[in-house]
């Protein structure tokens, strides 16, 4: 009976040795400090609605769902037909302002000049040739009037020299006019088109080549391009149907970088910056980690997302974080449930390039 609670004694002392052993245990363990931080989510969806920036018939699409694109790749075309007219039209108006232009600054022809200055010398003549009969009409006249006077000629005679005088000087006035014209006509053959119609003909070419500029621009986006790499998700519309820009026609999967969604605890905030290294994986790829960075931390707190709750999270502040990844094999799917870990020791913020993955 003795020896029985001498074994009894014993198990108890076992247990409260055991005891006490494992909670020195977890207390130091608590005091040592974490060697990672482990987190779970999402590769977050990443989509891009590709439409067209102008309205007509879709000519042909080149790629199908499930192709990898390119970014500028060509993935459809608009049927092109009224926008290459419209192109043609405005070239050619552009064309022809552009003679216009060029002829005014290229001023007067040589032959134009001297077609000019014959005319002044031939008006110069006229005058000259005026000037020399009003001379003799004015001797005529006065000498009709003398001998009108002494009775030698009719008075009619004196009246028809007066006549041919005031003829005479009317036709000297006129031929001074015309030369003064002809004048006139040389210095602006010399002198060119005025600054005021060069800059108005100017202005014309100007607007000219924005609608020409405008109708490129439109014929430019009957064809549609893959603004990133990425993989063809769905194909909306196809050949002969109506598009616009309101019409997308395909959505493109953006996964090269991806990134994962997660959530920080706020009481690890401060363990955690953008620029820190990272290991994402997945049971999709048993044993294979990809390398990732911290890219970005929400500066708002919001309670738990309800999909990741548990008894012990559920009023627990955290704040959505994003963990970039290069994904050149597209083995990280979008929507794939990954794990992320975060070494907190030796992990300093690097300062990360605007082309991480290394693309073109």
């Amino acid at each position: 009976m003795h020896s029985r609670k001498k074994k009894i004694l014993l198990l108890l002392l076992l247990i409260v040795a055991a005891a006490a052993f494992t909670a020195w245990r977890r207390s130091r363990a608590r005091r040592a400090p974490q060697q990672a931080l482990t987190l779970y989510g999402n590769i977050d969806i990443r989509q891009v609605q590709l439409a067209f920036n102008a309205s007509e018939r879709i000519d042909k699409l080149l790629v199908d769902e499930g192709s990898a694109v390119r970014a500028g790749q060509l993935l459809g075309q608009l049927d092109p037909t009224q926008f290459s007219d419209a192109v043609a039209q405005d070239q050619a108006r552009v064309a022809a302002q552009q003679q216009v232009v060029n002829r005014m600054l290229a001023g007067s022809r040589p032959q134009e000049i001297a077609a000019a200055q014959a005319d002044l010398a031939a008006a110069q003549a006229d005058t000259a040739a005026a000037e020399a009969n009003l001379a003799n009409a004015k001797l005529l006249y006065r000498r009709q009037q003398t001998l009108a006077g002494q009775q030698y000629v009719s008075l009619q005679v004196r009246d028809d020299a007066q006549r041919a005088l005031l003829a005479a000087q009317a036709t000297l006035a006129g031929s001074k006019q015309r030369a003064a014209a002809r004048e006139q006509a040389l210095q602006l053959a010399l002198l060119g088109p005025r600054k005021e119609d060069i800059a108005a003909a100017q202005a014309t070419l100007r607007a000219n080549a924005a609608a020409l500029a405008v109708a490129q621009q439109r014929l430019a986006d009957t064809q549609l391009y893959a603004p990133n790499d990425g993989v063809i998700e769905t194909r909306i519309l196809e050949t002969g149907d109506m598009a616009g820009p309101q019409a997308p026609v395909f959505t493109l999967a953006l996964d090269n970088p991806v990134w994962a969604r997660v959530w920080l605890p706020e009481t690890q905030l401060g363990q955690v910056a953008p620029g820190m290294r990272a290991i994402i994986t997945s049971d999709s790829f048993a044993g294979q980690q990809f390398e990732a960075w911290v890219g970005f931390i929400s500066p708002v707190a919001e309670f738990t997302p309800r999909n990741v709750e548990t008894t012990e999270l559920r009023s627990q502040l955290v704040y959505r974080m994003r963990v970039f990844a290069c994904n050149p094999d597209h083995r990280l799917r979008l929507g794939m449930p990954v794990t992320v870990s975060i070494p907190l020791t030796g992990n300093a913020p690097r300062k990360v390039g605007t082309n991480p993955c290394g693309k073109p």
